[in-house]
């Protein structure tokens, strides 16, 4: 017999695109990127701009009660969350830069994993940069927000902890939602 006639037809390989949602880009996307600069942007505008009104108007050291604990109180803070690292501005505003690009580059990748994702980084990054202008133009960064029991802050900080908070409870809330099933689909085996 002419060994043409034994052999087995050769097998089809049929190409399936994956179903799975891993294999879907997360990077961010037009209106992820648009989402985060509006964020980012409305955050160092409104922190500058209470910043500018402190200082204009509220002599240095100087205190305004508001209501309650809430007092107005116009201090320079050249370090870090609560004045830690005061000596450091140099290595705080390198290590702030470089947190600020490594948010951007998590961000390019990742953008669409979450629809909270935009505005949380746009908070931090706001924030972030917001401070890091004034650690290199004034060598210090304003606080002004007093509550008498914390100490002061400003609204750059304020929205870095709204931001980790969000990105917080976006994790948390992830890692709880149950994941469908994979699917998968074996096609030599048919």
């Amino acid at each position: 017999m002419d060994a043409a006639l034994h052999r087995r037809p050769a097998a089809r390989r049929l190409r399936v695109a994956p179903i799975s949602v891993a294999e879907r880009s997360l990077a961010a996307g037009a209106w992820q990127w648009a989402g985060l600069a509006a964020v980012a942007v409305a955050a160092l505008v409104a922190d500058q701009v209470t910043k500018h009104i402190v200082t204009r108007t509220l002599p240095l050291d100087d205190s305004v009660h508001v209501v309650g604990p809430l007092s107005i109180h116009h201090v320079q803070n050249s370090g870090i969350a609560f004045g830690l690292f005061a000596s450091a501005t140099a290595v705080v505003t390198v290590v702030t830069a470089g947190a600020v690009i490594w948010m951007l580059v998590f961000f390019a990748r990742s953008g669409s994993r979450h629809p909270v994702l935009p505005a949380a980084l746009g908070l931090l990054i706001g924030g972030s940069v917001s401070n890091l202008l004034d650690r290199i133009r004034l060598h210090h960064v304003t606080d002004f927000v007093d509550l008498k029991w914390w100490p002061a802050f400003n609204l750059a900080d304020t929205f870095i902890v709204v931001g980790v908070a969000i990105l917080a409870v976006a994790l948390v809330a992830t890692d709880r939602t149950p994941k469908p099933p994979r699917r998968t689909l074996d096609v030599a085996a048919r």
